[in-house]
C-alpha cells in the first residue's frame, strides 16, 4: 500500500453495524477510508468512533484514517483510481438504488463497486451484467456478524478475476487469520492493533454470484448446526431433567472437544445468562418463536431445484417455520398425546449424554456433507470451478460456522486431491467413514431415546436418514417407480438392461405385455 496525504485508498457506502465495523477494521490495517451515510450521524459516529478506539489503545499519535463524505460525488473525488467502493447497505432495491446514485455522481468504467451484503446469488449475475459498462459490479459474502466485522470476517468474493487482484491485499488483510497446523483461530479482538498472522479466511470463490452462492449454503448449514444443538438441549432438559446450568456446563466440556464450535460455544454462554428481569435462566424467559432472515430456506429451494438431497438443512428450515406456529402448538399440546414420562436414573442420564456426544458429532457430519454436495452439484450446473478445500479452510474463522471440524473437511479434500480423486460426498472421505461406523450406533440410539420420549429431533434424525439413505443400495424407488409407471405410464429402467434403456408395462392390458420404450 501507498501512502496518500489526500486521496483514499477504499470507499464504504453504508455505515450500519456491519458498514461501520468494516471500515474500522480496514482504517485498523493502515488503509485510509471515505466513509459515506444518508445519515450524516452515522458518519460522523463511525469517524468519532475510530478516534475513541485510538484513545482507547493509546493510540493518539496514530494518523486518523476514516473521513467523513457529505454526498457520493465528494467520495468519488476523494478516491484514488480506479476507485474500490464497498456497499453495505440490505439487499435487493437499496443496492440497485446507490448503484445508480454513483452512475449520477460520475463513476468510471474501471471503478469496481463490491456488494457486502446477503444478496440473493442470481441477483449478483444480473448485476454484474446490467452495470458491466458503468462499472466493475463486484460481490463479497460476508460472515460473522458486528465482531467478525470489526476484528475478521469470513470473506467470500466472485466476480471479474481482475477486479480480485486489486481487491485481494485489502481483503486478506482484514479477513480473519487461522493458524495453519491447528486450523484453530487466531483471535484479538484489540482496536488498532489487528491479527496479521496465519493464513487469512479468504479466497477468491469464482465467477458472478458464486461467492454469494457459497455464503447462502454456508447460512443453510448455519441453521441446521443451530437446530441439532437446540434439539441436544432439548433433550437433556426435557427427556433428562437437566438444568440449564448443567446443560451448559457439559456444553462447554463438549467445546474441548470434536464438537468444539463457535455456536456450542455461544449455547453454553446463552444457557448460563440469567434473565435481569425474573432471575430465572433467561433461555426460560424466551418467547420459543425463531426468525429467519431467507438464505436457509434459498439454500432448502435451491437444493430441490437441483435434485440435491439436504434433508436437514430442509429441516432446520422447516423447525423455524414450526415454531412460529406458537398458538397452534398450545392447543395441540392439550389435544394430542404422548408418551408417558418416567424419571431416569443417573446411570441412564450419563449413558445418554456419551450416546448424545456421538450422535451431535455424526449429525454434524451428515449435515455438512449435504452442504459440500449441494455446492458441487450447483458448481457442475453453473460451470463453477470450486475449491473445497479452501472454501473449508476460509470458514475456519471469522464465520458463524467456525469448528475445529472444518480442519478435518479441509485436509478430506486435501487428501483426495492429492490422490486424484473426486470427493463426492464427504461421506467418503476415511475419517469421517470410520467415524460414523464407529458411532452410528449411539447415534441411532439418541435418536431412539428421543423418539420414545416423544421429543422432537427433525435435524438429528433427518441426518440419520441420509446416512442411512447413502448406506443403503437399494431403496424403495423401484416399487415407487412402478406405482408411476402404473398411473402415468413414467416408464422405468431395468437392473437387467442397460442403463437409460426404459420400458413400460401395460398394466390396463390383461396380458400386461411389457414395451421398449
Amino acid at each position: 500500500m501507498q501512502n496518500h496525504t489526500k486521496l483514499h485508498d477504499i470507499g464504504v457506502i453504508g455505515l450500519g453495524v456491519m458498514g461501520k465495523n468494516l471500515a474500522l477494521n480496514i482504517a485498523d490495517n493502515q488503509y485510509s477510508v471515505a466513509a459515506f451515510d444518508l445519515d450524516s450521524d452515522k458518519v460522523q459516529g463511525v469517524v468519532q468512533q475510530e478516534k475513541s478506539d485510538r484513545i482507547t489503545s493509546k493510540q493518539t499519535q496514530v494518523p486518523l484514517r476514516i473521513n467523513g463524505c457529505n454526498n457520493l460525488s465528494e467520495m468519488l473525488s476523494s478516491l484514488e483510481k480506479p476507485r474500490i467502493l464497498v456497499l453495505s447497505v440490505p439487499a435487493g432495491a437499496p443496492v440497485d438504488g446507490v448503484c445508480k446514485a454513483l452512475i449520477d455522481a460520475g463513476i468510471e468504467s474501471d471503478d469496481i463497486v463490491i456488494d457486502t451484503g446477503n444478496s440473493l446469488w442470481t441477483d449478483t449475475v444480473e448485476r454484474e451484467a446490467r452495470y458491466s459498462k458503468q462499472f466493475i459490479f463486484f460481490s463479497c459474502a460476508v460472515s460473522g456478524g458486528e465482531m467478525g466485522a470489526r476484528f475478521g470476517p469470513s470473506l467470500m468474493p466472485s466476480g471479474d478475476i481482475k477486479a480480485w487482484d486489486r481487491i485481494k491485499p485489502i481483503w486478506e488483510a482484514i479477513a480473519a487469520k487461522v493458524d495453519a497446523e491447528t486450523g484453530l483461530p487466531i483471535e484479538r479482538q484489540e482496536p488498532g492493533n489487528p491479527v496479521t498472522e496465519g493464513e487469512p479466511c479468504t479466497t477468491y470463490i469464482g465467477p458472478a454470484g458464486s461467492g454469494h452462492y457459497v455464503k447462502m449454503v454456508h447460512n443453510g448449514i448455519e441453521y441446521a448446526d443451530m437446530q441439532l444443538i437446540c434439539e441436544a438441549y432439548q433433550l437433556l432438559s426435557d427427556g433428562f431433567a437437566m438444568t440449564t446450568t448443567e446443560i451448559a456446563d457439559l456444553f462447554n466440556k463438549w467445546n474441548q472437544g470434536s464438537l468444539n464450535s463457535y455456536l456450542m460455544e455461544i449455547s453454553a454462554e446463552v444457557l448460563r445468562q440469567a434473565d435481569p428481569i425474573s432471575g430465572k435462566p433467561l433461555v426460560s424467559m424466551i418467547l420459543d418463536k425463531a426468525g429467519q432472515k431467507g438464505t436457509g430456506l434459498w439454500t432448502a429451494v435451491s437444493s430441490l431445484q437441483i435434485g440435491c438431497p439436504a434433508p436437514t438443512i430442509a429441516e432446520a428450515v422447516y423447525a423455524r417455520a414450526i415454531s412460529t406456529q406458537k398458538d397452534q402448538r398450545f392447543k395441540l399440546s392439550q389435544l394430542l398425546k404422548g408418551p408417558e414420562a418416567a424419571k431416569p436414573t443417573a446411570e441412564e442420564r450419563d449413558s445418554f449424554i456419551a450416546q448424545l456426544e456421538n450422535a451431535l458429532y455424526c449429525a454434524k457430519i451428515a449435515c455438512y456433507a449435504q452442504g459440500f454436495q449441494l455446492m458441487a452439484m450447483a458448481a457442475k450446473d453453473k460451470g463453477w470451478n470450486l475449491d473445497f478445500a479452501e472454501i473449508a479452510k476460509i470458514w475456519r474463522a471469522g464465520c458463524i460456522i467456525r469448528a475445529r471440524f472444518l480442519q478435518s473437511i479441509t485436509q478430506a479434500y486435501q487428501a483426495a486431491a492429492i490422490d486424484g480423486i473426486e470427493l463426492d460426498n464427504l461421506l467418503m472421505a476415511d475419517a469421517f467413514c470410520i467415524a460414523l461406523s464407529e458411532k452410528q450406533l449411539d447415534w441411532r440410539k439418541a435418536v431412539s431415546a428421543a423418539v420414545m420420549k416423544g421429543i422432537p429431533v427433525p435435524c438429528i434424525s433427518s441426518a440419520l436418514a441420509y446416512y442411512d439413505s447413502y448406506r443403503c443400495e437399494t431403496l424403495p424407488a423401484s416399487l415407487l417407480q412402478g406405482q408411476r409407471d402404473f398411473f402415468g405410464a413414467h416408464t422405468f429402467e431395468r437392473t437387467d438392461k442397460p442403463a437409460g434403456e426404459k420400458y413400460h408395462l401395460n398394466w390396463s392390458h390383461a396380458d400386461r405385455d411389457l414395451i421398449k420404450v
